[in-house]
């Protein structure tokens, strides 16, 4: 049973309530992790990442993401200019069975916590993609991922991942400008349905359940021409 069955408090109660401990739950979160200078994967940070040992170490990720991280189809996500922290979490993730991607079955298996990082440091220094988003979709996407909706419960995204898409690598926090609008609906409908649940605190869990499928798709085209 996922997350969003066994807690049904995500879609109900006062909206503006329910914005409010959203919000707190967002701030809380970020204050905590920023003070204590933690991450999700913190526990990783003891080790000293080599982005030159990551370039090689990489090689098998080309096929789907490309040599540099700019990946050639929408199905699976760029990687350049990803922050570091975020990218060691979902790697590790996937390789202890906390995130299925059924795509790389069996590749991070062998992944040791040095290559984890190594890989993401090579990533994190790529130039990140830059796309071009649909002008109508992305001018209503800009006002939700800026300001939110406070009628439905729905919090800035900027909180997290910036005003330009940055997202906040001490905290662990994606950067999602550039990416391909499909794979960012791919994902945020993922947290909606509960099959993706790796999320610090379910934090876009409760927020993706508040969205329509024209919320994510208005968000995924802003996000794809985000500079």
């Amino acid at each position: 049973m996922n997350k969003l069955m066994r807690s049904p408090q995500h879609r109900e109660g006062p909206q503006s309530s329910s914005w409010g401990v959203l919000a707190t739950t967002i701030f809380a979160t970020l204050s905590a992790l920023l003070t204590l200078g933690l991450s999700p994967s913190a526990g990783a940070d003891e080790i000293t990442a080599d982005a030159s040992a990551g370039q090689a170490k990489a090689a098998v990720c080309a096929a789907c993401h490309g040599a540099q991280g700019v990946s050639p189809a929408s199905a699976f996500p760029h990687l350049a200019g990803q922050q570091a922290h975020y990218l060691r979490k979902q790697i590790t993730d996937i390789r202890e069975g906390r995130r299925a991607v059924p795509q790389m079955a069996g590749l991070t298996d062998t992944l040791s916590d040095q290559d984890i990082a190594d890989i993401a440091a090579y990533y994190a220094e790529q130039p990140a993609n830059r796309g071009q988003a649909e002008p109508d979709a992305a001018k209503a996407g800009e006002v939700l991922y800026r300001a939110g909706s406070l009628e439905r419960g729905i919090a800035a995204c900027t909180a997290c991942h910036g005003p330009r898409g940055e997202g906040i690598d001490s905290a662990g926090y994606p950067a999602l400008a550039g990416q391909f609008p499909a794979y960012t609906i791919t994902s945020l409908t993922a947290f909606r349905d509960g099959t993706r649940d790796n999320d610090p605190n379910d934090i876009m869990s409760s927020i993706a359940a508040r969205m329509s499928d024209s919320d994510m798709q208005q968000v995924a085209e802003y996000l794809h021409g985000l500079r």
